[in-house]
C-alpha cells in the first residue's frame, strides 16, 4: 500500500516546503562538518526493504535481509586504512561517532574496570554523556590554546592517580578547532610514568580527520600502527551521506569481552545497538567503491587547499583566522548573530568556524561571500565600540 496516498493536501504541502528548505540549506550549512557532494541514487531501490544487520557481519545470519557482505568489505577497507587487519581487529558500521566512542569506552572499561578516562575539555560533548552512562571514573583535562590536550596537566593527573589504569581519549581533530592530540607524546608520557603497553588503553576519536589523515603526505600519528587500541570515524562528515553513520574498529582481543552468543539470530552480537541500520553499510560501500584512492586524495587536498586559501583571505581582510595542521576547519572570532545565522556557523563565546568539505571545492563562492561579510562586520563592530566609548566618556 502506498502510504503517501493517505496524506492530505496540507501534509503534502508541508513535505514540499520542507524539501525546498533542504535544497536551500544543503550547500549553505558551512559551519557543520557535512559533505554534500554525493549521489546515492543507485541505492534508492533498497529503501523499500527492512535491512537489519543484527549481529556479527562475519557470521551467517538466519535473516536474509542484511547487508553483511557489504559491511565486511567496508570494514576491510577501513582496517587497511588504519594500519590493521580483520584477523587482529573487529568493528562495525555505527549510527555515528558517538556510538563508536561509547563502544570503545565500554571496551576500555571492561579491560580496566577501575581505570580512569582522561579527555580534554575540547573533546566532543558526547564524552560527558558516555562517562555517565558507563559510570567510568574520569578526569577532564584543560586544553592548549589550539585545542590540543594539555600534556603537562595530563601527565600530572595520571601521576597523582597512578594506581588507576589510564584510559586515554585522544582527539584526532576536535569539533571546534580541528586539533589533533599528539599520540606519540601521550605514549611518551605514559612510558615516563612506567606504564607498559598492556596497562593503558588509547582510543582515537577521528570523527572528521579519520578520512583526512590517510590521504595527506605527513599525517600526525592516528592509527593502529601508531599504537592506538581503537578508532571511531563518522561516515556522514568527510565522506558525506544522507543518514548519519560511522565505523568503529578495535582490537579483536578486547571485543571478546563484550561478545554475547544469541541463538535465535544464529550469530554472536558484539555491538551496542543490536538491530542495526542495514542501509548505511551500502552507503559507505558505495562511497568507497565509486571513487579511486587517487580521487579521494585529490578531494582531501582540494579541501585543505581551500581551507588555507580562506584563512589567508580572512587574515588579509583583518580577521585573525587560523587553522590547525592537516585541518579543514578555519577558526575566527565569533561574528555578529546576523552573520553566523546566515551561514549556519557553529560558534562558541569566543570562536566560530567554517568546515571546508568536498562540495565547496567546485563552488567556493559562498566562502568568498562570507569573507566579504565578515570584513564589513568587523568594521561595523569597531564603529559600535567607538560609539559606546564616546557615550561613556
Amino acid at each position: 500500500m502506498d502510504q503517501t496516498a493517505t496524506l492530505s493536501n496540507q501534509d503534502h504541502q508541508k513535505l514540499d516546503n520542507f524539501f525546498k528548505s533542504c535544497l536551500h540549506f544543503q550547500h549553505r550549512n558551512i559551519g557543520y562538518p557535512v559533505a554534500a557532494d554525493f549521489n546515492y541514487s543507485e541505492l534508492f531501490k533498497f529503501l523499500q526493504f527492512s535491512l537489519n544487520n543484527c549481529g556479527d557481519w562475519a557470521q551467517e545470519s538466519n535473516n536474509p535481509l542484511n547487508t553483511f557482505r557489504f559491511e565486511k568489505e567496508v570494514m576491510e577497507y577501513f582496517s587497511d586504512k588504519f594500519g590493521t587487519c580483520l584477523s587482529e581487529s573487529w568493528g562495525y558500521v555505527t549510527n555515528g561517532g558517538t556510538e563508536g566512542n561509547m563502544y570503545c569506552c565500554l571496551l576500555a572499561r571492561e579491560k580496566f574496570p577501575q581505570g580512569t578516562l582522561y579527555y580534554s575539555e575540547d573533546s566532543h560533548y558526547s564524552v560527558d554523556k558516555i562517562v555517565k552512562l558507563l559510570r567510568i571514573k574520569h578526569k577532564v583535562i584543560k586544553s592548549l590554546p589550539n585545542g590540543e590536550i594539555n600534556y603537562d596537566e595530563l601527565k600530572f593527573e595520571i601521576l597523582i592517580n597512578k594506581e588507576s589504569n589510564p584510559i586515554i581519549f585522544a582527539n584526532i581533530g576536535t569539533t571546534l578547532y580541528g586539533a589533533t592530540d599528539d599520540i606519540a607524546k601521550i605514549q611518551t608520557i605514559l612510558s615516563e610514568l612506567n606504564f607498559k603497553k598492556n596497562e593503558f588503553y588509547l582510543h582515537a576519536d577521528a570523527a572528521l580527520n579519520g578520512m583526512i589523515l590517510p590521504f595527506v603526505d605527513q599525517p600526525q600519528p592516528y592509527n593502529f600502527s601508531d599504537g592506538i587500541d581503537s578508532i571511531s570515524v563518522s561516515g556522514h562528515k568527510m565522506i558525506g551521506g544522507p543518514i548519519p553513520c560511522g565505523i568503529v574498529l578495535a582490537k579483536a582481543k578486547n571485543v571478546e569481552s563484550i561478545t554475547n552468543e544469541v541463538d535465535y539470530i544464529a550469530a554472536p552480537d558484539k555491538t551496542i545497538s543490536g538491530s542495526r541500520n542495514g542501509f548505511t553499510p551500502l552507503v559507505l560501500w558505495h562511497a568507497i567503491n565509486s571513487t579511486s584512492e587517487a580521487q579521494k586524495r585529490a578531494r582531501v587536498q582540494g579541501c585543505l587547499n581551500l581551507a588555507k586559501e580562506l584563512t589567508t583571505l580572512l587574515i588579509k581582510k583583518g580577521i585573525p583566522a587560523w587553522r590547525n595542521c592537516n585541518s579543514i576547519i578555519v577558526v575566527f572570532p565569533t561574528p555578529s548573530e546576523s552573520i553566523w545565522r546566515k551561514y549556519g556557523l557553529a560558534n562558541s563565546k569566543k570562536h566560530a568556524h567554517v568546515v571546508v568539505t568536498g562540495h565547496m571545492i567546485e563552488n567556493p563562492s559562498l566562502l568568498y561571500q562570507l569573507a566579504e561579510d565578515m570584513a564589513k562586520d568587523i568594521v561595523n563592530q569597531r564603529k559600535n565600540e567607538a560609539k559606546n566609548e564616546a557615550t561613556h566618556c
